[in-house]
């Protein structure tokens, strides 16, 4: 995933966690430690998506217009970056088995990928966000521990 996909990504769930609030980009860049001037080419590129609507002037910032059940992860990345799988070797003539295989495999992992992104929305990543941030219960080591 590419850098301009995580910071829209971020941005959208940060606006999105309270969209009545207007946020400016370098409070986003702040939280997030990213260049306000790259995080501010993103935040363009959302609005003319329709997700996000710029306020200018004092207090302003951008604020989410989005719909946070309806927008996947997929449809944030796909705004960056070209997510056609091109499943074809360059040169089939003299491919050999092993080739092939890893070829196979890799093009279904991408498949995986971008099932994966298609299916998780901004109001999913909002829940398991509140999620991490409770905290756990101490009933003993987590299977992550051992």
């Amino acid at each position: 995933m590419q850098k301009s996909s995580r910071l829209a990504i971020f941005a959208l769930i940060e606006l999105a966690s309270n969209p009545e609030k207007q946020v400016s980009v370098a409070e986003i860049g702040e939280k997030y430690r990213v260049s306000s001037h790259h995080l501010a080419k993103v935040m363009h590129t959302l609005g003319r998506a329709g997700l996000v609507r710029s306020i200018r002037g004092v207090g302003g910032g951008y604020s989410f217009i989005g719909n946070a059940r309806r927008t996947t992860l997929l449809d944030i990345i796909e705004l960056f970056e070209d997510t056609s799988s091109d499943c074809k070797l360059a040169d089939t003539s003299k491919a050999e088995a092993t080739e092939w295989v890893l070829f196979d495999v890799m093009c279904e992992i991408d498949d995986i990928a971008k099932a994966t992104f298609g299916a998780i929305t901004l109001s999913t990543m909002l829940m398991q966000i509140e999620r991490k941030k409770r905290p756990q219960a101490k009933s003993g080591p987590s299977i992550r521990a051992l």
